[in-house]
């Protein structure tokens, strides 16, 4: 038995648009649940159909939780995670929460200098990673690091002292620290990194609050406490951490799924029983694509968030009997805008929801006209409603958040009725199956290839939705490119899916007078005949996301 020393007094707030602790802040809510509903099953996993429910849950925060803190974790202290979806990272997860301390999640992808990039920028002393990732570290300048909680086995050696999670975070017995203080829900719960434009990634951070407001009972108020949410997203990103804790807010649950396999979706989603599930609009693509079977509609699920809004939402809804819903959400914001279930109007991303103000803009933050495009601003009604700035920059910071509402940095329209609808990227961000990628990150790795004089990468589109990535590459002079030469280059240098699938070389890239690449031209032009191709060339990347049916 795990003991817990007594809470200081937890005075509830005065302010109404900001819930009381045990309703918006980890720790409160597991220990209010436990008690309410100990025998409510909050995880089940497909793998085995093993369950937690709330009071066994709470007992395996209190073990984690105690175990960080034997590992010098205390509250306020930030922890790096680089690791795959596991249980043990659902642990660390609410544990580190439980406790004060702030989760700062990297994606697995990352290696060499975005690797050593975002560890700076989390200011961790301790790093929870994965056995078969520790090797990334050699080489590379780990910053403040000074320890390893190695998960998935033990590693030959590592560059920092290190312990494994049996060891570290599975005592049998123990007392739990006292807070210093009273965890509120304006303290920071997160860093997630997304990806930079102008520059490398950003770290987001991001409170308790604008976890709840993200996705809570208020934003998204057709998710009950009575459904179970599908997590097959990583949770290094939003989509697959930010879920769980705001099914836990409901007193709901949500299954774990490794990843999205189009062949055995349906299959985990029988066999956890989910009602609510997330789809990219190549996800749903590829399901709708699956041979017609008679039991299609013989599925728990009752509702999928379709994002974007694909052509086929219709008929994908008619033939596995669920409503769809489409958002515009990011990172950094609270799902402003949502749609009614199955919405009409084709390509709609949905109206304003209540407690949110959005405008769109020109470069002047003016208002543009109905029907005009324009970049989209946001702000909430309730304090901490968003993210809480980037972590460690101060500038980025303040650019986004500039005249007191936060630029999305995205282009869109809207009609008459209050619909939006999602134009473009007013950034250089390249979006591919779900993955957000910096054209900056790529340029910077490809121009490290000793023939590369200056590089432009850009988005063109993909057959399966959203991009692909388009690389324009200009030699030094006297040298020659060979795109395949190029890509096993870049293959030990960049994550999976930022490795381009187009290489264009060119003498020259366009620029303007001051020397910069004009880029919507190379945009504009998009696969020329003299565009190399890899997928054509035969050339495969290890490690995609999603499986496509055959």
């Amino acid at each position: 038995m795990f003991k817990v020393a007594a809470s200081p007094e937890r005075p509830e707030t005065q302010d109404p648009r900001v819930p009381s602790r045990d309703k918006v802040v980890t720790r409160y809510l597991i220990d209010r649940l436990a008690n309410e509903q100990p025998d409510k099953v909050l995880v089940k996993f497909d793998d085995n159909g093993e369950e937690w429910t709330y009071a066994a849950f709470r007992e395996k925060i209190l073990r984690t939780s105690i175990g960080l803190q034997s590992q010098g974790v205390s509250q306020g202290d930030h922890v790096l995670v680089f690791a795959p979806n596991s249980r043990e990272q659902v642990l660390v997860f609410f544990a580190l929460n439980y406790i004060g301390a702030v989760y700062v999640p990297i994606n697995t992808a990352y290696k060499g200098s975005l690797l050593s990039h975002v560890i700076n920028i989390s200011d961790a002393k301790v790093a929870f990673v994965h056995a078969s990732l520790v090797d990334r570290l050699e080489g590379i300048d780990t910053h403040n690091l000074e320890k390893l909680i190695v998960v998935g086995g033990k590693p030959a050696s590592t560059v920092l002292p290190s312990v494994t999670y049996e060891t570290a975070l599975l005592p049998e017995n123990g007392e739990l620290a006292p807070l210093a203080r009273p965890i509120e829900p304006w303290d920071p719960m997160s860093i997630i990194f997304t990806s930079g434009t102008t520059g490398p990634s950003k770290g987001v951070l991001s409170s308790y609050l604008h976890l709840f407001t993200n996705a809570g009972p208020e934003s998204w108020p057709f998710v009950t406490s009575e459904d179970r949410y599908l997590i097959n997203s990583p949770m290094f990103h939003i989509g697959g951490m930010g879920p769980m804790f705001c099914m836990l807010a409901r007193g709901a649950s949500f299954a774990m799924v490794e990843r999205f396999d189009t062949t055995t979706y349906w299959d985990s989603v029988r066999n956890t029983e989910v009602t609510v599930a997330f789809l990219l609009g190549v996800m749903a693509t590829f399901l709708e694509k699956l041979p017609e079977k008679d039991d299609d509609k013989d599925n728990p699920l009752r509702l999928v968030l379709m994002v974007p809004l694909a052509s086929n939402a219709e008929s994908f809804s008619k033939r596995f009997g669920v409503d769809v819903y489409t958002i515009f959400n990011m990172t950094e914001i609270s799902t402003p805008i949502v749609s009614e279930p199955n919405p009409k109007v084709r390509g709609t991303c949905g109206k304003a929801r209540d407690g949110v103000e959005v405008r769109l803009v020109d470069e002047n933050d003016c208002e543009v006209p109905l029907g005009a495009v324009g970049e989209m601003l946001v702000r909430t009604d309730r304090p901490w409603g968003m993210n809480s700035g980037y972590h460690k920059n101060p500038e980025a910071t303040a650019k986004a958040w500039r005249n007191g509402w936060f630029h999305t940095g995205d282009a869109f329209t809207q009609d008459a009725d209050g619909n939006f609808f999602f134009v473009d990227r007013m950034k250089d961000a390249i979006r591919r199956r779900g993955e957000n990628i910096s054209s900056f990150e790529v340029e910077a790795e490809v121009c490290a290839h000793p023939a590369v004089r200056e590089a432009a990468a850009v988005a063109v589109p993909s057959e399966l939705g959203e991009d692909d990535v388009l690389v324009c590459v200009a030699p030094v002079e006297g040298n020659e490119i060979n795109p395949a030469e190029l890509i096993e280059f870049l293959r030990e240098r960049m994550a999976y899916f930022m490795i381009p699938r187009y290489i264009r070389v060119l003498p020259d890239l366009p620029k303007t007078p001051s020397a910069k690449v004009l880029k919507h031209e190379l945009r504009a032009e998009g696969v020329t005949q003299d565009t190399w191709d890899r997928e054509e060339a035969g050339i495969k990347v290890k490690g995609e996301r999603f499986t496509k049916a055959s």
